[in-house]
């Protein structure tokens, strides 16, 4: 379906200022770094805390987009720079935006299932997708687009042969999901449970409750589980509520009490599967569901009522929901052969998800090649054609250097991928695989994207490089949710460095900068030369300041366009000399204040000295610094607030010898949020764009760890009372207990402080105790009375269900230690939540 741009202006109540009136739209943009298709697409002028859309107007005409939606303040004054463009002026963008989406729902008389809940709502969006898709022609939100940009993105993609839609909604505050509703408007409601995720914008979990209530309010019925008295209670009131205003809907509840819609009888667990038996109509039905966590179980259970209730034959639910199999939901990047990047993202194929998996990609910027190994894509309502049209537009504008494409469908339309660098085809899996050692994967980042029918697992499995069964996952989500967590802490003017010392605290260096610097942060650090030659090589173009620079490292410092921190004398004068030598003038250059770390940096007595040296030298200050040393600590505030004075006194003495502005910045991580007189021009953010809090418990940020180390079971061993465990025989068993070995030692990072008894670790959501000694590669755990326990199972040492913090505690450290202990010998997967 396509609008004209007269079309939108209208239905967005906007002044429209257009050189071609008939411009047709068929897509929505809002990041300039992901344009597919810039002629048919409206791009909206986005203003947030930190960046304002409308500064990336010229970077988004000169790539060929002509259509733009601006607030009224923000209109072009001279709008001959753009003599092809066509202008919206409206009074809010997002707005408009939510209000074209609403207008474009409003097209459609299909069923739509509006899903919120704290917990699984992507899960059950997917689940659905899958249990469904045989029956309808679905559209489905992308990846987890459930928040106020999100949802009418999402909105946008109905077309007039979809049959279906499903469209889940989030919300971070009270009155968010009016605008939500207005925008979806269900038909169909699942409400899969309310906890304590995303309560801080709410003064109580009944307050959250009730928000997320409103999306139900002109739907036919309302899906939900009755566990919760307060969810049962306020469900309840909502319908009499609704009842009353003469818009009735019908409740259709699940759970173990009586009056339940689908009363659940008995769940019992086994090996693999979870058997329930229930009551539905005054009929009696079950339902084997493929796993056996709680959270599936939950979730499989919603998605059962909701198929009930479309009224689906028992025995097609059952064949369907044994097809289920755990989402991938996150795009994956390992290491893999011959210096290559893996990402895999082979649990689905479709437009969507590939976009974004393209964007991923397109973040690589390590390797200067890009492979995409591509299946068909299938059942998604187009002509293959058109689809196949728009997958290589997709391809070409991301500028991928070869496509190998498995399928009969992709493979008849080779010509549409003329212009791609390099392009292999082939009809199925099975030829790729025995043509697999005949292509050269070479330093390259890899996207295999493909349906699940294609056992993209097997190609997965050739490329990635077989190492060491304990890995470290890093989220990026996380990571990026919590740069956004501290952007929102900061004044507008306010610049952001980013600490990536120590191999990102122990996360992946080039990695770690790629994904800051595509979201536009204006700083790295790091410690030494080295790390900031690998982030060079690795195609990181951000500036760099290297925190602790040796005399031997000038010739690369200079080389690579690093800026060192000059803390000291002696250190100045050394730079000096080189530079002078070199016949270089306006150097980058950082200097670092003493104000109480008593570690690096010039004393303030040294100042009056640095004052007369710096006028004759061959330095460009980009930035006075210092090192707060307890902005965590509230009984430290009286001493945190005499080192802010103490280097505002030094900034003031070098910016009058300077004679020009230079950056000032002494706030981390802690100081961002509990100093914020002390933001000054920039920021340094460390530990805490990890997901840990050193404030201990702020009420302002809500963090999420993004690191997570796991290692799975070696051998099951049964032991009687009185045996001993490891080395020196320090553990003795006080009873018959079971020991599991697993694959992680001190040589991996695990700290022999945590062993005999100190430490645990997280096995089937139990703590299991650390017993004996840690060995260099091994370490054992006692884990009598937690059932099921096999060879391979997995092992939390710390990240999800673990805190990496209570870890520390155990061992009588600090989080930093842990994180930054983990060798490189443990594989790094990163990964980001879809």
């Amino acid at each position: 379906m396509k609008y004209s741009i007269t079309d939108i202006a209208g239905i967005a109540e906007g002044e429209l200022y257009a050189h071609q009136p008939d411009a047709a739209i068929e897509y929505l943009l809002i990041d300039s770094r992901k344009i597919a298709f810039p002629a048919a697409s409206l791009f909206f002028a986005l203003t947030g805390p930190r960046r304002n859309g409308h500064h990336f107007i010229p970077e988004v005409y000169k790539q060929g987009v002509c259509n733009f939606v601006v607030e009224k303040n923000f209109l072009p004054a001279d709008r001959s720079l753009y003599p092809a463009a066509n202008f919206i002026a409206v009074n809010e963008v997002l707005g408009a935006l939510q209000t074209l989406a609403a207008w474009h729902r409003q097209q459609f008389a299909i069923p739509v299932i509006g899903i919120t809940g704290s917990n699984g709502k992507t899960i059950v969006k997917e689940w659905l997708n899958q249990l469904l898709e045989e029956k309808f022609r679905i559209v489905r939100s992308p990846a987890s687009y459930n928040s106020q940009l999100g949802v009418p993105l999402s909105v946008w993609q109905m077309r007039e042969q979809d049959k279906l839609a499903i469209f889940e909604a989030g919300i971070s505050e009270t009155g968010e999901m009016q605008k939500l509703q207005a925008i979806i408007r269900p038909t169909i409601g699942v409400l899969t449970n309310i906890g304590e995720a995303h309560s801080a914008g709410f003064a109580s979990k009944t307050q959250k409750l009730r928000e997320k209530l409103q999306l139900f309010t002109q739907v036919q019925t309302l899906v939900y589980p009755t566990s919760d008295p307060l969810v049962e209670q306020e469900v309840r009131l909502f319908a009499e509520e609704l009842q009353g205003k003469g818009t009735p809907i019908d409740l259709f509840s699940w759970g173990s009490e009586m009056e339940a819609t689908l009363r659940i009888v008995s769940v019992n667990k086994h090996r693999h599967t979870t058997f329930v038996s229930a009551l539905y109509r005054e009929q009696d039905g079950s339902l084997l569901i493929p796993f056996t966590d709680d959270a599936s179980i939950q979730n499989a259970i919603t998605c059962w009522c909701v198929l009930l209730y479309l009224g689906l034959e028992p025995g097609y639910i059952q064949e369907q929901v044994s097809r289920l199999s755990p989402l991938a939901m996150r795009l994956e990047l390992k290491k893999g052969i011959n210096n290559c990047s893996v990402i895999n993202d082979s649990y689905s194929a479709d437009l969507n998800s590939l976009r974004i998996a393209l964007d991923f990609l397109a973040q690589q910027q390590q390797h200067a090649k890009k492979t995409v190994i591509l299946s068909d894509i299938l059942q998604s309502g187009r002509s293959e054609t058109d689809l196949y049209e728009t997958v290589a537009g997709y391809l070409k504008q991301r500028q991928v250097n070869r496509l190998i494409a498995i399928g009969h469908q992709i493979s008849r339309h080779r010509s549409l991928f003329e212009g791609i660098g390099q392009t292999i085809f082939y009809d199925g899996a099975d030829d790729f695989l025995k043509d697999f050692y005949r292509i050269d994967f070479d330093d390259e980042a890899i996207l295999l994207k493909g349906a699940r029918v294609f056992r993209f697992e097997q190609i997965s499995h050739l490329l990635e490089e077989k190492i060491h069964q304990t890995v470290l996952e890093i989220n990026q989500s996380a990571l990026v949710h919590n740069l956004k967590q501290y952007q929102r802490l900061l004044k507008r003017e306010t610049r952001l460095m980013a600490m990536v010392k120590a191999f990102s605290y122990g996360s992946g260096s080039y990695e770690i900068a790629n994904l800051l610097q595509f979201h536009q942060v204006d700083y790295l650090a790091v410690a030494y030369a080295d790390e900031g030659i690998e982030l060079r090589e690795g195609g990181i173009n951000l500036p760099i300041m290297i925190m602790n620079p040796e005399e031997d490292s000038f010739e690369a410092i200079v080389h690579y366009k690093l800026e060192p921190d000059i803390y000291s004398l002696q250190l100045f004068q050394a730079f000096d000399l080189f530079l002078k030598q070199k016949r270089l003038v306006d150097f980058p250059v950082h200097i670092e204040i003493e104000t109480g770390m008593n570690r690096l940096g010039f004393a303030l007595p040294e100042i009056a000295t640095l004052v007369e040296q710096l006028p004759g030298s061959p330095f460009y200050v980009k930035s006075v610094f210092s090192h707060l040393a307890a902005s965590e600590d509230p009984e430290q505030d009286w001493f945190t607030r005499q080192q802010g004075a103490q280097f505002m006194q030094a900034c003031n003495q070098l910016e009058g010898a300077l004679g020009y502005p230079f950056i000032r910045h002494i706030a981390n991580s802690a100081a961002i949020d509990r100093h914020p007189g002390l933001q000054l021009d920039m920021v340094r953010l460390g530990i805490g764009l990890y997901g840990i809090d050193s404030t201990a418990g702020s009420r302002r940020l809500d963090l999420r760890e993004v690191s997570s180390l796991i290692t799975t079971i070696a051998q099951v061993k049964y032991i009687a009372a009185g045996e001993s465990v490891g080395y020196g025989r320090r553990w003795r068993a006080h009873h018959d207990s079971v020991i599991a070995t697993v694959r992680l030692g001190y040589a991996d990072g695990y700290s022999r402080r945590l062993g005999n008894g100190v430490g645990k670790m997280l096995v089937r959501g139990q703590l299991a105790p650390v017993v004996g000694s840690v060995c260099m590669d091994m370490t054992m755990i006692d884990i009598t009375g937690i059932p099921g326990v096999e060879p391979g199972d997995e092992v939390i040492v710390f990240g999800r269900g673990l805190p990496v913090s209570e870890v520390a505690r155990w061992a009588g450290t600090i989080p930093y230690e842990i994180m930054t202990s983990v060798s490189q010998r443990v594989k790094r997967i990163y990964y980001e939540e879809s």
